[in-house]
């Protein structure tokens, strides 16, 4: 009998399926066409990747008894690289043999736009830590890619120092501090200001994106002037400050297209579309997503099999462990540890 609550269900499924939707509306640039697919940017596959090696870490805890998270992410993350073909990474091969069912989904290993950051670090082949970054980069992905973490008992800024650095790992820890507050049950506007109140070692990072989108958001009516001013281009705290200004704007279960379509229109690339869609996920459910871009998107079996996913393995393990027998005995093939 599963431990899972709908809670935690909804929960998790909405900040999975909200963080993949914005990454798909920000692709389009706001003008979402009436049919076809919404595909998934790198932004949306290295997020799918992320919460694989977190499962993958608690299965690696539960029959070894000790784990490193971020590093299971690292190994996750170069599946990731293996499958798209990127240079260093070839399966079997030195690079990297990808093992578990995500390897093999094929939209994955298509190419959707770049994740430099992502790719040079992985190529030097050197773990990052938040005292010894890896690379310099403070660019958005970074923090889209790692607001699931926060469903998990893990700090993002420790997953997003994996391959950036400086704000970009400060604007990591601000978002998957809001993902939790969420994740509690706290509501939106509760759990934005609760941050910016405490922001922990992030006091920078929040004075320049959490602090201003929450000021500007209580000063008038939403406004794409100020959304561009907030989030001016494609660095991490860029996109926090553009997708919690939206979210702040309309933080409601009943506007969350008049958001996400708000947010994408940035102008930014597409990442602050991505925080919205993961904050209004995580705190309304997958229910409250619009049902006509939800069915469309590219990568929402994937995403949704994921969030499901964790929840199960948190909770009931299914691979078992040192003392109770595996519900799932194909658990560890799906998710090696």
């Amino acid at each position: 009998m599963t431990k899972v609550t709908a809670e935690q269900l909804a929960t998790a499924r909405g900040c999975v399926l909200g963080l993949m939707l914005g990454d798909a509306i920000g692709a389009t640039g706001g003008t979402v066409p009436a049919s076809g697919p919404l595909p998934a940017t790198a932004a949306g596959q290295l997020a799918c990747f992320t919460v694989d090696g977190l499962i993958r870490a608690h299965v690696r805890q539960r029959h070894r008894g000790i784990c490193h998270p971020p590093s299971m992410v690292w190994e996750s993350y170069r599946s990731w690289a293996t499958i798209q073909g990127v240079p260093g990474f070839t399966a079997g091969g030195e690079g990297h043999r990808p093992g578990g069912w995500l390897a093999k989904v094929p939209v994955l290993a298509e190419r959707r736009g770049s994740a430099p950051a992502t790719v040079a670090a992985l190529q030097r082949r050197k773990i990052g830590t938040i005292d010894e970054p890896n690379g310099t980069s403070t660019g958005a992905h970074a923090l889209t890619r790692t607001l699931p973490v926060s469903l998990y008992p893990c700090d993002p800024a420790e997953m997003a120092a994996l391959t950036h650095a400086g704000d970009a790992v400060a604007a990591a820890g601000l978002g998957g501090a809001v993902v939790r507050l969420l994740a509690a049950g706290r509501p939106l506007i509760e759990a934005l200001e609760s941050v910016a109140a405490d922001p922990a070692g992030f006091a920078e990072a929040s004075q320049r994106s959490l602090v201003p989108a929450l000021a500007a958001a209580q000063s008038g009516a939403p406004s794409t002037g100020e959304l561009t001013r907030l989030a001016p281009d494609a660095r991490a705290v860029s996109a926090l400050a553009g997708g919690i200004y939206a979210v702040a704007c309309l933080p409601g279960r009943e506007t969350v297209r008049e958001a996400l379509l708000f947010a994408a229109s940035a102008g930014d690339g597409g990442h602050a579309v991505t925080v919205a869609g993961a904050l209004l996920g995580t705190a309304h459910g997958p229910d409250a997503l619009p049902v006509d871009w939800l069915s469309r998107l590219e990568l929402a079996w994937t995403a949704d099999t994921l969030a499901r996913d964790l929840v199960t393995e948190l909770h009931d393990s299914p691979s078992g462990g040192e003392y109770f027998p595996p519900t799932d005995p194909h658990w560890r093939t799906r998710y090696p540890g």
